[in-house]
């Protein structure tokens, strides 16, 4: 007899097919874009060509008189409409900015929307925007970061006493007495260019009101629902119950869409004043000039260490171009403190003071993306620890031995006041390098070079913060609480399982990961399960999906209400079996009693807790209603740490660089899918690569006018740009959060530019400190000419 446990699943840990794709994959998916609404009403925005001017007038009447043109709407028009928007933050140091909804009296960036042409449809839209006559007074603007925070640099915001919107410092012992006494000292100025995330589907919002109803649909392409939920229910005075906030699919976010957006609130407003619905979405220039974007920082830093290679100390001076305004609820410090926080990575490293300011400029501002200062923090401290390796004549590998934090040593607190949890430190490094076969490329790369050939091995190796709970806030001071994730699962009358959760999906197979924790926790089968995620109004409260979370929050919160109910299941099936609970078994969608031949289905329970009376006693039905909510909260957070290993190729007449060999080895923890871990990796990597070597947002150094408004100028990488990747899951179970899981959705982008660095540094011989290694770039630094 084939007995329940027996058919236990064992799906944590399956290589289970994405049960999503079959829907993406053949145009089935529903995005922002193809929701379709009678009567809706197109916006066109008017941008701002100005980088830093005075507004001294707006003339929309011939606008107003195009043809299907519904309303055209300055700032002046919206008064009165909405709250002010700050991203608060508790620092001491950190100077607010309002973030308007249109431009009133001032333009901050070039992109920067002024006005608004709401029309029949987008083209209609988008011709009577072309007749809005917009007038500017140029004004003075500092475009450099660092030349911004001079006290006499002309102010963005006339209310702040500066451009500093952030100034804050990370000390532990006197690094400047121990660099005295190293014997060695290596030092750089690390600079990651401005990025932009590039998702495949543009930022786009659909609003609608249901004046009957008095209720505001917002559909939006957000990573964080809840979160933009609570803020318009704020900005727009609305109770929470006549509010909803929907992320439908989402074709990518990457950080870029986790916070809130003045077009967001700009429909909302719309859509409740013309009785419409009112939908805007964006093309790929207004993506790119309007979008949050990432890095633009400069990490000036110095590391020490004895003759062993030990590390003895390390300072820097990092400066962050946040741009214009601080995004909500993150504020500009979301990415430039984190540099700092992280810049000491998997290493022990006992003297350590780290000064982060953020300046504001004439750009659009930086936000969250893939990594959140990380990426630059790692780029910084493995150029430093492979410059201080050539100084000592040591092997990279060898230097990262010495340091790296070793098992006897956690918990490890970092100079900056971050734990490290137990996790394979040491263990991703070797692995690493044995999956990539360093010592025999290090054969192949002296015989290559032998003849004639620039090849080069980098590695790189960190560690995350993943999943954090409500000890932490995830924005360095933010007062908005992101620790925690709720979920509610149920069985239904037809014996079905459905799981809905507050995170909202941007492709990386939440609805097959979630899946599989709640089937094996609920002892149900897969295809049985129905995961709804993306709504405001499923759950009392919900943040979304950000900061490596979904897994360990969303996860924890999926086994917390899946164990509660099996317990109910458990009883309601021992009263119908006429077993003692602790002989009930449930696998695989089968309830039975063991040793026996008694069993039944999920739907035969549902139909005898729902709808056959009688079966149940009434104390035991009313008691046992087949539904939980739960709350997770891990509280701190958890450890991610990898080790890249690449292999590249400085071709010696275009300085093109190929990537030959990548190798990636990270802990993380407990895997649930393997095939949706691998593909977290391969776009992080893919992501990382663009960093290291094409992706650069430009703006005019004078007149702060975007220089790279298309594909044509911002260069993302293709498949011919992105290699076969090895990658190598180690699993330490996390010994701090229920599923014992780890993040890995940020780590490839955080680990690839390093990795990639290096290798091209040993590749020429020559120093990279500038991120993205343009052909033009390593060019002059061949020619010891730096650009």
């Amino acid at each position: 007899m084939t007995t329940p446990a027996e058919l236990r699943p064992g799906l944590i840990g399956a290589r289970v097919q994405r049960v999503e794709d079959p829907r993406l994959l053949t145009g089935r998916g529903r995005y922002v874009d193809d929701l379709r609404r009678p009567g809706t009403l197109h916006v066109a925005l008017c941008r701002s060509d100005e980088s830093h001017a005075r507004i001294t007038g707006i003339d929309t009447s011939a606008a107003a008189r195009a043809p299907g043109v519904a309303a055209v709407v300055t700032a002046a028009d919206l008064e009165g409409t909405f709250r002010p928007l700050r991203a608060t933050s508790r620092m001491p140091s950190y100077q607010a900015t309002e973030l308007p909804v249109l431009a009133g009296a001032t333009v901050r960036y070039a992109g920067e929307p002024v006005a608004a042409v709401v029309a029949e449809d987008r083209y209609l839209a988008e011709d009577a925007a072309e007749l809005v006559a917009i007038g500017y007074e140029p004004l003075p603007a500092e475009m450099d970061p660092e030349a911004a925070l001079d006290p006499g640099a002309p102010r963005l915001h006339d209310e702040l006493t500066s451009n500093v919107i952030v100034d804050r410092e990370f000390a532990r012992g006197d690094p400047e007495a121990a660099l005295a006494r190293a014997a060695a000292r290596v030092s750089g100025c690390f600079r990651m260019g401005r990025k932009t995330p590039a998702a495949i589907e543009n930022r786009g919002y659909l609003a609608e009101y249901d004046e009957g109803r008095r209720i505001l649909t917002l559909h939006s392409c957000t990573q964080v629902p809840g979160i933009v939920r609570d803020v318009l229910a704020e900005v727009l005075d609305l109770a929470g119950q006549r509010l909803r906030v929907v992320a439908p699919d989402v074709g990518g976010g990457f950080g870029a869409k986790v916070s809130l957006y003045r077009e967001e609130v700009l429909v909302a407003i719309l859509a409740r004043r013309l009785g419409r619905p009112v939908k805007w979405m964006s093309d790929r220039r207004e993506d790119l000039m309007s979008t949050t974007q990432a890095f633009d920082e400069v990490v000036r830093a110095e590391l020490g260490v004895d003759e062993d290679g030990a590390i003895l100390a390390l300072r820097a001076e990092i400066v962050g171009d946040t741009g214009a305004y601080s995004v909500y609820p993150w504020t500009a410090a979301v990415e430039p403190v984190q540099v700092a926080a992280f810049l000491s990575g998997p290493y022990r490293v006992p003297e350590y003071r780290g000064r982060v300011r953020a300046a504001a400029t004439p750009k659009p501002p930086t936000g969250a993306y893939r990594g959140v200062g990380r990426p630059p923090a790692v780029f910084a401290m493995e150029r430093l620890l492979d410059m201080a390796a050539r100084r000592l004549g040591m092997d990279p590998r060898d230097i990262r031995r010495r340091n790296l934090v070793r098992d006897d040593e956690f918990p490890y607190r970092a100079p900056s006041g971050l734990v490290w949890d137990r996790a394979a430190f040491t263990e991703c490094l070797e692995r690493a390098c044995d999956t990539i076969g360093y010592d025999e490329l290090r054969a192949m790369q002296a015989a290559a070079r032998a003849k004639g050939r620039r090849v080069g091995i980098g590695l790189a190796s960190y560690a995350e913060l993943t999943g954090v709970g409500s000890r932490i806030a995830v924005a360095p001071g933010m007062p908005i609480n992101t620790g925690t994730e709720s979920a509610a699962v149920r069985i239904d009358s037809t014996g079905t399982v459905t799981a809905t959760f507050g995170v909202a999906s941007q492709g990386q197979g939440l609805e097959t990961t979630l899946a599989q924790v709640v089937a094996e926790e609920l002892g149900a089968r897969l295809e049985e399960v129905e995961i709804l995620h993306g709504d405001s109004a499923a759950l009392a409260h919900t943040t979304g999906t950000y900061a490596s979370r979904s897994t360990i929050q969303a996860g924890g919160a999926a086994m917390v209400c899946a164990r509660a109910l099996k317990e109910k299941v458990i009883e309601a099936a021992s009263h119908l079996m006429e077993a003692a609970p602790a002989d009930i078994e449930v696998a695989g969608g089968v309830i039975a009693v063991a040793g026996t031949d008694r069993r039944m289905t999920f739907r035969e329970l549902a139909r005898a807790v729902y709808t056959e009376m009688g079966r149940l006693p009434r104390e035991v039905r009313e008691r046992i209603h087949l539904e939980v909510n739960g709350v997770y909260d891990p509280f701190w957070g958890t450890t991610s740490p990898a080790t890249h290993a690449a292999l590249v190729e400085v071709d010696p007449e275009t300085f093109e660089v190929r990537v030959l060999r990548y190798a990636v080895a990270e802990d993380c923890g407990r895997v649930i899918n393997p095939l949706v871990a691998d593909g977290q990796v391969h776009g992080g990597v893919a992501q990382g690569i663009g960093a290291a070597l094409l992706e650069e947002v430009v703006h005019d150094r004078s007149s702060g006018q975007l220089l790279t408004a298309s594909f044509v100028d911002y260069l993302v990488p293709s498949a011919a740009e992105v290699p076969s990747m090895e990658v190598e899951h180690l699993e330490t179970p996390a010994e701090n959060n229920l599923g014992g899981f780890r993040g890995i959705g940020e780590g490839g982008t955080i680990g690839a530019p390093a990795a990639i660095a290096n290798a091209v540094s040993d590749a020429l011989g020559v120093d990279i400190e500038e991120l993205p290694a343009t052909p033009e770039r390593l060019f002059r630094l061949a020619g010891g000419k730096r650009p």
